[in-house]
């Protein structure tokens, strides 16, 4: 399995789309189809049918969006992501600055 860029709890900015230039944090991260879904952004209607149980309504709720859309923030920057080794292990590091992220 390969290594995500981005991981859930990072705030990221979003690059393309709808909500371009919008931040959030990403509330969970789908590996298999490469999507995130970040908080406040990408923001969709649903309407929920009324059941015996429970009254219908209109909620509205955060969507998947491809994980290409958004870039990590760093100190209040959008920024690359890349790793490098430290000693034996594998850190994610911001590109411009070399500063290891986790």
């Amino acid at each position: 399995m390969a290594s995500l860029k981005i991981k859930k709890g990072d705030t990221v900015q979003v690059i393309a789309g709808k909500d371009k230039g919008s931040e959030g944090k990403v509330l969970s991260v789908d590996i298999k189809n490469n999507k995130v879904v970040v908080e406040g952004v990408n923001i969709v209607t649903k309407h929920v049918k009324q059941n015996q149980g429970a009254q219908g309504s209109i909620i509205q709720k955060e969507a998947p969006m491809d994980i290409s859309n958004v870039m990590y923030v760093h100190k209040g920057k959008a920024v690359r992501v890349g790793f490098k080794m430290d000693g034996d292990k594998k850190v994610r590091i911001a590109k411009p600055s070399g500063d290891v992220i986790d």
